[in-house]
C-alpha cells in the first residue's frame, strides 16, 4: 500500500487538556479527521525552536495551518490592542508565524485555515483588522454566508464552484494583504474569505472547512486538495 503523505499540523498551546495533570499541545480533531479522509496522514508538529522551521517542515509533503486565538496586534499595528482582542501567547504567535515563513521557503503544499490564514498574511508583512462588527455578515457564530470565488483560482478549482456556503468563527480579519498573496475570495460585506500565494502551492481560507467537510464534499474538496498536491510533491521530491 502506498504511504499516506505526511501532512504537518502545527500543534497549538493549551493550559488545560482533559486526562493530562499539566499543560499540553492539541490538534482540531476534525482537522485531522479531515486530512486523514483524504488520504493523508496528520501529524501534529509542537513549535520547538523557530530557527529550525525550515528543516522540520521540509520533512513533511504538505501542512495545514489550523485556526485558533487572535494573533498578537503588536506584530502588525501601532495601535493599542482592541477590548476584543485575545490576550496575546507570545510563544505560540511566535511558532506559528515561522510555520507559515517555512511552508513558503520549502514550497510545501499548504492549506491555511482562520488563524492559519491571518497568520500567513501577518508573516508576509499583511496586516489584520481587529475586530469586525456583525453587519451585515455575523462572521463569528458558525453561521453560514456565501463566498465569492475568483474564477479559475485554486481555491474555486479545489471546490468545484464559485460561490461557496461557508462556516466562519472569526472576529478579526485580512486589512492589507501580505507580499506575493492574491485575493481570490471575498464575502458579500467585503471581508478577504481567501487568498493564494503567487508563487508557493500555498491557499488559505478565512472560514473553517472542516466544522462541516464531513458532510459538504466542497469543504473536503479542499483538504483532498492538498493532499493530492502533497502526493506529488513527495513523488517529485523522492526523484529528485
Amino acid at each position: 500500500m502506498t504511504p499516506r503523505p505526511l501532512i504537518a499540523v502545527p500543534a497549538m498551546r493549551s493550559p488545560k487538556v482533559a486526562g493530562l495533570r499539566r499543560s499540553g499541545v492539541v490538534v482540531a480533531e476534525r482537522i485531522a479527521e479531515s486530512i486523514y479522509r483524504a488520504g493523508g496522514e496528520p501529524l501534529s508538529l509542537f513549535g520547538g525552536d523557530e530557527s529550525e522551521a525550515d528543516g522540520r517542515f521540509g520533512a513533511f509533503d504538505g501542512a495545514v495551518l489550523p485556526g485558533g486565538r487572535d494573533v498578537d496586534p503588536r506584530l502588525y499595528t501601532d495601535e493599542p490592542r482592541h477590548p476584543r482582542t485575545d490576550e496575546p501567547d507570545e510563544i505560540q504567535d511566535a511558532a506559528d508565524i515561522a510555520a507559515a515563513g517555512a511552508v513558503i521557503s520549502v514550497g510545501l503544499p499548504t492549506l491555511a485555515i482562520c488563524r492559519g490564514f491571518q497568520v500567513l498574511n501577518v508573516a508576509l508583512g499583511g496586516t489584520l483588522v481587529q475586530h469586525l462588527e456583525p453587519d451585515p455578515i455575523d462572521h463569528a457564530n458558525n453561521e453560514l454566508h456565501e463566498v465569492d470565488l475568483q474564477p479559475g483560482s485554486r481555491v474555486a478549482q479545489a471546490m468545484g464552484s464559485t460561490v461557496v456556503a461557508v462556516s466562519s468563527y472569526h472576529h478579526q480579519a485580512v486589512a492589507r494583504i501580505g507580499a506575493d498573496l492574491v485575493v481570490v475570495g471575498r464575502a458579500g460585506d467585503g471581508c478577504v474569505e481567501a487568498f493564494e500565494h503567487v508563487t508557493a502551492p500555498v491557499m488559505g481560507v478565512q472560514w473553517h472547512p472542516e466544522d462541516n467537510a464531513h458532510e459538504a464534499p466542497e469543504q473536503q474538496a479542499l483538504f483532498d486538495f492538498v493532499v493530492e498536491q502533497a502526493g506529488v510533491f513527495r513523488t517529485q521530491r523522492m526523484a529528485t
